[in-house]
């Protein structure tokens, strides 16, 4: 039998759980008034960027899209590559998004806590981060963590929340807000980073994609979406996790190495114009020396 997945449903099977929209509305509101009335009340910068603003808002809609609109139904009933376009979503697109559109001088008051920032400089050292966030990730896709979430709200909520914490400690030495106090990655230490973080996730996809069914909800749910049996739907949920996802990487990775040519170029640059003044310093002495000795 095959699911009705038409107009309707993308209309109205929208998630209706208040927590979820009070939620982001207060994350969002929370924000807008620390960049507004709270910076200009405590001083704490002459202006903020528009576009982190936008960027953080962003990133707040996409994680609210992921988990309130029809693809979470659609990836809880029926698709688990659907399921995965959400995790991928939660971790990989959100997270940094939000990092991108917070202001450094938002996050240096908290620093000044020594305590916040013992732990905030463990959590974020990047083989810890690296560590967290991938055998978090690993661990619930071990098929009896994720059957369980499937049949238990409250643990799924609780593995959501996993996600976007991990993910955004993994994201953080390299889209780290602040300069100093937290631990941030060179260009260099940011390209080789992002370069081993796709290794676990071409792994799992891997894995996923050449075993056979692995989840009892999607194998014993006798609707099909689009008649997609659970066998190509697990090996579509692999190969989602194993290219676009690492896609992903690579377009950051390709990013950054373009940052760091440019500033390799600078350095260049530099460099070149010192030795020309140096050398023009030079040919300067020599003719005065020549003019006294004549």
């Amino acid at each position: 039998m095959e699911a009705n997945l038409g107009l309707h449903f993308w209309l109205t099977e929208w998630n209706r759980s208040p927590s979820i929209y009070i939620g982001i509305a207060l994350i969002i509101g929370l924000y807008l008034y620390a960049v507004g009335p709270l910076r200009r009340k405590y001083h704490l910068a002459d202006s903020v960027k528009r576009s982190q603003v936008i960027t953080f808002v962003s990133g707040m809609l996409i994680i609210f899209l992921a988990i309130a609109s029809p693809l979470d139904e659609l990836g809880d009933e029926y698709l688990f590559s659907a399921h995965m376009v959400q995790h991928i979503l939660i971790t990989v697109v959100g997270p940094p998004l939000l990092l991108l559109g917070t202001p450094g001088w938002l996050i240096q008051p908290l620093l000044r806590d020594r305590t916040l920032l013992r732990i905030g400089k463990m959590l974020t050292y990047p083989a810890v981060a690296f560590f967290l966030f991938n055998v978090d990730f690993w661990l619930w896709h071990a098929p009896p963590l994720y059957n369980a979430t499937l049949s238990n709200e409250n643990l799924h909520i609780f593995e959501h929340m996993l996600f976007m914490v991990t993910a955004t400690i993994y994201w953080w030495p390299v889209f780290s807000p602040v300069e100093e106090g937290l631990p941030h990655l060179s260009l260099g230490g940011q390209i080789l980073y992002i370069f081993l973080g796709g290794m676990p996730s071409v792994a799992l996809g891997a894995g996923l994609t050449f075993s056979s069914p692995l989840y009892a909800p999607y194998i014993q749910q006798t609707v099909r979406a689009w008649g997609i049996s659970p066998a190509i739907d697990q090996q579509l949920g692999g190969l989602i996790m194993w290219v676009p996802l690492n896609i992903a990487y690579i377009v950051v990775v390709s990013i950054l190495f373009i940052r760091w040519m440019q500033l390799q170029d600078a350095r260049q640059r530099t460099q070149e114009a010192r030795m020309d003044e140096e050398d023009e310093s030079e040919e300067l002495e020599e003719v005065e020396g020549n003019v006294e000795i004549s």
